[in-house]
C-alpha cells in the first residue's frame, strides 16, 4: 500500500507536497483527507506565522462549523509507542488538551518542538516545498491584538488555493471524531 500524497497549491504558484502517514496516525490522516476532499482548506489564507516556531494554517477551525470537531488523542496507541517529536519537515494537527486534538487545524513546525510531543500528532512529512515554509517564516506580518496567544498575520495573504489528495485507490473513512460541549473561545460561533 502506498502512502497517500497531499499537494497544497499556493497563490504564488508554488506547492507543498506531503506524504501522509496512516500507518502512524490513521485517524488523523482520515480527518485530513476528509476535510481536504470536501474543499474545507481551499482558498484559505494562512492565519498565523510564529518565526522560529511554526506556520499555523488556522487557529479558528477555518471559519467553518463543519471543521469544529475534535479527535480523541490516541497518539501513543496509533504510533505503537513510537511517538514522534514534531520538527521541521513534519505536519501536525493542533492541540487543545491532553484528550483532544483539533480535527482539521494543522501546522508546520519550523523547529524541533519537544514540548508538543504526544500532544500534536505528526500525521505527514513534507516531501517538497520546505523552502516555501522557510520563505513564509520571513514574510512581513502584523500582530492580531484580539487574540490571547501570539498571532502574526501575513501582511500579504499567503493563500492555500487548493489541496489535492492522491490515495492510490485506497479508501479512507470519516474520522472517529467528537464535538465539544463548549467550543474553544477562538472558534467562531454560528447561530
Amino acid at each position: 500500500m502506498s502512502n497517500p500524497i497531499a499537494t497544497i497549491k499556493l497563490n504564488n504558484g508554488k506547492k507543498i507536497v506531503m506524504k501522509l502517514r496512516p500507518e502512524y496516525a490513521y485517524n488523523e490522516v482520515c480527518s485530513f483527507i476528509s476535510a481536504a476532499t470536501k474543499g474545507y482548506y481551499n482558498n484559505f489564507a494562512i492565519q498565523r506565522i510564529v518565526p522560529g516556531s511554526w506556520v499555523d494554517v488556522s487557529y479558528n477551525a477555518f471559519f467553518r462549523k463543519e471543521c469544529q470537531y475534535f479527535l480523541p488523542n490516541r497518539i501513543e496507541e496509533e504510533s505503537n509507542g513510537n511517538v514522534k517529536v514534531p520538527e521541521l519537515g513534519d505536519v501536525c494537527l493542533g492541540y487543545f488538551s491532553d484528550e483532544e486534538i483539533a480535527g482539521t487545524e494543522f501546522f508546520f513546525p519550523l523547529r524541533k518542538v519537544e514540548e508538543l510531543t504526544g500532544k500534536c500528532p505528526v500525521f505527514a512529512q513534507v516531501t517538497e516545498g520546505i523552502e516555501e515554509l522557510l520563505r513564509m517564516e520571513k514574510v512581513e506580518t502584523y500582530p492580531n491584538p484580539y487574540e490571547s496567544v501570539e498571532i502574526n498575520v501575513p501582511r500579504t495573504p499567503e493563500v492555500i488555493v487548493s489541496v489535492e489528495i492522491e490515495t492510490f485507490g485506497e479508501s479512507y473513512p470519516e474520522p472517529d471524531k467528537f464535538f465539544p460541549e463548549q467550543i474553544p473561545g477562538n472558534w467562531p460561533v454560528f447561530v
